[in-house]
C-alpha cells in the first residue's frame, strides 16, 4: 500500500504533465535559425623563401712580386771588404759599387710595387 501523501503527491505531478500537452494541438516544428555562413578558410600565407647568401670561394692573392725579380746581389762594400781594403781608394770604389747596385735594386722594387697599386 502506498501512503497517502505519497500518493497525492504522484497523482499532481502527473496532471501536471497532462496539463502542458493538453489542449495546444499540433505543435509547429522548432525553427532553428540557419547557421551563419561559414567564413573561407583561409590557408595561412606561405612563409617568404630564405634567401641564403654563400660566402664566395676567396680567390687566392695576385702575386705583386714578378718572378724576375731575383735575389737582392751581394753588395762589394760589406764591413769586412772596407776593412780589409788597402787603402782609401779601393775602399772608395767598394762603396760607389755598392751605391750603384743598390739603386738597381731600388729601381727594380719600384717597378715591382707600382705594378701591385
Amino acid at each position: 500500500m502506498i501512503r497517502p501523501g505519497l500518493a497525492v503527491m504522484l497523482l499532481a505531478g502527473l496532471a501536471l504533465a497532462g496539463c502542458q500537452t493538453m489542449g495546444r494541438g499540433k505543435r509547429a516544428p522548432a525553427v532553428v535559425p540557419p547557421a551563419p555562413a561559414a567564413a573561407p578558410v583561409r590557408s595561412a600565407p606561405a612563409p617568404a623563401p630564405r634567401i641564403l647568401f654563400l660566402p664566395r670561394p676567396a680567390t687566392p692573392p695576385k702575386a705583386c712580386v714578378p718572378r724576375s725579380l731575383g735575389a737582392p746581389p751581394r753588395y762589394p762594400d760589406t764591413d769586412a771588404a772596407l776593412r780589409g781594403a788597402a787603402g782609401a781608394a779601393d775602399r772608395y770604389q767598394l762603396l760607389a759599387a755598392g751605391r750603384i747596385l743598390r739603386q738597381q735594386r731600388l729601381d727594380e722594387l719600384e717597378r715591382a710595387i707600382a705594378g701591385c697599386r
